[in-house]
């Protein structure tokens, strides 16, 4: 997630606050991990440094003043380049799921095992997702299968590399 392009965008939408920033952020891409305060603003400052934000109106307020940045034409054109282009499609051909099976495999450990116990862990968090699906506004059920399809692609590749346990076991003990 780009954090600085994502914050541009919410600016392009209208000139904000860093709190408003921050809530709508937490509201619409924060899902479990909210933006932390001192992040929001380090990096309106580096966006008002390069020149893709201005501070616009200032207000009094109870603590320091309340900054409302507003993008600038620059910072308009990044966001319009950064959704045109399509993000790098994630293979994950190198995971820590894989690592861990191939190790244990190395080491004469139990992969199997391993393979049942993240089964298990994919098992309960596809609960949790589908619990947020149906339960969730569009936003949450949206990413709710998102979450859910890598999750079964997942599943399909540990059954595989169960069936497959014994001849991967021979491939990396060479």
């Amino acid at each position: 997630m780009s954090v600085p392009l994502t914050l541009l965008g919410l600016l392009e939408r209208e000139p904000s606050h860093g709190y408003d920033l921050k809530r709508d952020y937490d509201a619409y891409f924060g899902r479990g991990k909210p933006l932390p305060f001192g992040q929001v603003y380090a990096t309106l400052g580096r966006l008002a440094r390069d020149g893709k934000v201005v501070i616009g109106e200032v207000e009094p307020g109870e603590g320091p003043e309340r900054k409302r940045y507003v993008i600038t034409d620059v910072g308009a054109t990044e966001v319009g380049t950064w959704l045109a282009e399509p993000v790098e499609p994630e293979p994950h051909l190198q995971t820590v799921l894989f690592s861990k099976v191939v190790l244990a495999l190395m080491l004469g450990r139990p992969a199997e095992e391993y393979l049942d116990a993240q089964r298990n862990a994919h098992l309960l968090r596809m609960r949790d997702l589908t619990e947020l699906k149906r339960t969730g506004e569009l936003v949450d059920a949206l990413l709710a299968d998102h979450g859910l399809f890598h999750l079964e692609a997942d599943l399909r590749w540990i059954d595989l590399t169960v069936a497959r346990l014994d001849a991967l076991r021979t491939a990396v003990k060479k």
